[in-house]
């Protein structure tokens, strides 16, 4: 192993450990909150909806804001507030269980405001990266930091299941409120002196927000790849709506035999980010942001080929492969717009693209419902997988398909 790498750089490893923490205490988070909606509240289908909404929603409200904010403040002391205020949130559900006095009410305030922390600290770590290894380390420090994602996808709501099926399922809302803790004591470790944020003379929120935007959307490059991700989100969206339903009653697969098929994404996604940082340095990091879309998305194509009999096997190695490739993908991208973008405006940059492209999942879970109620299921994931797969032309003809690599330092904002 190179010396060099960020295996031997003690603040990273923090910073890695408590991202990993929080992934798998938001992902487990996931699954226990609605499983205490469902079985102890017995919400109906139209509450668990507003809970679901709930928890991604901060998105779309203060997505853009919040880049502003993370702009203006240092961002390690953003995130461990945000860890700490996620636990106590947290920790009020099973307070309230024992006090006899939970309602669906609390749990939906919990989510939005969970899901508010988790913008401001989703934000904050992808823009405090480059400062802690520099930006030659950006590759690397992402393909670590996905590589978490991936396990905490992968093994997230397996961990909040079990803790509801061993402890009950408010009493493991406590346990997944501990990761969020485990994060924030890692954080709090980290040495590493981050500079002053740049003062702005213009302290109005709307100039600096449309500063953000304009960056993102000015420059060609970085408009594609948004455009790319948000048109695949879309579509995945829609594809979320009906997968458990299509794996449920169009293959017949029983409720554990689903979560295993769901589950091999995840290790898609996981071989995806142990690979990332060999593939761009062999193929180049412009290469990897559309070639290696253009290899594994199109195996989404057979997700609808799935049939019960030996026709199954299509779904979980078509999510596999595919899974890979968008792992890639982002390792790969984000990283480009870490190194292009100036210190003073990682925030914004950051908000605005999430705020685009995370946007596109709630809308695209209106549209798959919609199409599966129209069309049916079968039809719907049709739509879907053409839709995701088509999403890759956005960075195929683009000026990306010039380039082996990409600028390695921030580009000039006039």
């Amino acid at each position: 192993m190179r010396r060099d790498s960020l295996f031997f750089h003690a603040d990273f490893r923090r910073l890695w450990a408590g991202d990993t923490a929080s992934q798998v205490g938001a992902f487990a988070g996931h699954t226990v909150i609605p499983l205490l909606a469902a079985t102890v509240l017995a919400a109906t289908p139209f509450q668990m909806g507003l809970l679901t909404a709930a928890e991604t929603i901060a998105f779309l409200i203060i997505g853009l804001p919040a880049g502003v904010w993370v702009d203006r403040m240092r961002r390690r002391t953003l995130m461990l507030r945000a860890d700490f205020v996620r636990a106590a949130l947290l920790l009020s559900i099973p307070v309230a269980w024992w006090a006899g006095v939970l309602s669906l009410t609390q749990l939906i305030v919990v989510a939005t405001l969970v899901g508010t922390a988790t913008v401001f600290f989703d934000i904050a770590y992808q823009s405090y990266l480059p400062a802690l290894v520099g930006r030659e380390h950006l590759l690397e420090g992402n393909a670590k930091l996905q590589a978490s994602q991936s396990v905490a996808f992968l093994a997230g709501p397996g961990v909040g299941g079990g803790l509801v099926q061993l402890v009950g399922a408010a009493n493991a809302v406590l346990t997944t409120g501990l990761g969020f803790l485990t994060s924030a004591l890692f954080l709090l470790r980290i040495r590493t002196v981050e500079p002053e944020p740049e003062r702005h003379e213009d302290t109005k929120l709307l100039p600096q927000i449309v500063e953000g935007l304009r960056f993102v959307f000015t420059d060609t490059t970085l408009r594609s790849i948004v455009a790319c991700t948000a048109t695949a989100n879309l579509f995945n969206g829609a594809f979320a709506a009906v997968q458990i339903l299509f794996l449920n009653r169009e293959l017949g697969l029983s409720p554990a035999a689903v979560g295993l098929v769901l589950a091999t994404g995840g290790v898609g996604g996981i071989t995806g980010a142990i690979f990332a940082n060999a593939i761009t340095r062999r193929i180049g990091q412009a290469r990897s942001i559309w070639l290696v879309p253009l290899v594994t998305w199109p195996f989404y194509l057979l997700l609808p080929l799935a049939a019960p009999g030996w026709r199954i096997i299509l779904f979980p190695a078509a999510t596999m492969i595919a899974g890979f490739g968008i792992i890639v993908y982002n390792v790969a991208q984000v990283s480009y717009r870490q190194a292009v973008c100036p210190d003073r405006l990682l925030g914004r940059m950051n908000a605005s693209v999430r705020f685009v492209v995370w946007g596109m999942l709630p809308l695209g879970g209106l549209l798959g419902g919609v199409l599966g109620e129209a069309i049916g299921i079968r039809a719907t994931l049709w739509v879907a997988v053409a839709g995701e797969t088509a999403a890759l032309l956005w960075v195929v003809f683009s000026p990306l398909r010039q380039l082996r690599d990409l600028p390695k330092e921030p580009v000039a904002v006039g």
